[in-house]
């Protein structure tokens, strides 16, 4: 583990001087001119810096809200969800004949919604900075990015919208031994630029303002299994009163052979 940087001993004759965060004129700027100077290491990839691997096969298990998640709710069914009063009236005059006519049956299967819809996920690294992450439901692909991406200026909000990711290592700023990535952390992600969805299936609204703030962490069990679960939170100004949290479970499977991509449907 990397220590912290507490002071520098600077040794001139028999005078010692202690310095935290003070230039020394002429004896600092010799520093690290000799023999064996330290280079400065170059930044690290999202992909190399990971403190946990989230690549692989995921199912979901619906350990929460099974009755909302597993059949489409009836309309006006919205327990739990905190709407304010205009996304009440939106909800009410949910009809998924419409939205298929409209071409917007894809409107619960955003970024917002789509990682409580039970289905398999199958995440990736598509370079060095992205993760991608793909799911059967709807056939929909995330992508989280890394560093210092941005969306194109002017472009139009999508379903998945713009996620940008970072690494949360545990006791941040440190690094394992030998400058390996940290044992442990979590990926903090930030979604904007969606294009209006549902949260529920029954048209449970989130608006185009709306922010969506996951944090994903890997549990393993002494049995071997591997759970993933992606603490959720919701703010939309125009649709809720308040914060909207949610946490959805994925179990780890061996491979892909279970996968069945499906498109999206505004009934089920």
């Amino acid at each position: 583990m990397k220590p912290f940087l507490v002071g520098r001993a600077i040794v001139v004759g028999t005078l010692v001087s202690i310095v935290t965060g003070v230039s020394v004129r002429g004896v600092g700027a010799q520093a690290g001119q000799g023999r064996g100077a330290t280079q400065a290491e170059p930044p690290r990839t999202a992909k190399a810096a990971a403190p946990i691997d989230l690549t692989g096969y995921w199912v979901s298990l619906v350990t929460e809200d099974w009755r909302w998640r597993m059949v489409t709710p009836a309309k006006g069914d919205y327990q739990s969800v905190p709407m304010s009063a205009e996304g009440k009236k939106v909800a009410d005059a949910w009809d998924p004949v419409k939205d298929e006519t409209a071409g917007e049956q894809c409107r619960s299967y955003g970024a917002a919604g789509i990682m409580r819809v039970p289905g398999r996920l199958h995440i990736t690294w598509q370079d060095d900075n992205t993760l991608k992450v793909e799911t059967d439901a709807g056939t929909q692909t995330r992508l989280l990015h890394f560093g210092s991406w941005r969306p194109a200026q002017g472009s139009k909000p999508t379903w998945q919208g713009d996620s940008i990711a970072q690494w949360e290592p545990a006791g941040a700023g440190r690094r394992g031994a030998g400058g390996q990535p940290p044992a442990f952390g979590n990926l903090k992600v930030v979604t904007t630029h969606m294009r209006p969805g549902y949260l529920r299936k029954n048209g449970v609204p989130y608006s185009g303002d709306a922010v969506l703030t996951e944090f994903w962490d890997l549990y393993k069990e002494r049995n071997g299994e591997q759970w993933l679960v992606i603490t959720t939170y919701v703010d939309d100004p125009k649709y809720l009163q308040e914060t909207y949290i949610t946490s959805p479970n994925f179990l780890r499977e061996p491979d892909g052979s279970k996968r069945d991509p499906t498109p999206c449907s505004a009934r089920w």
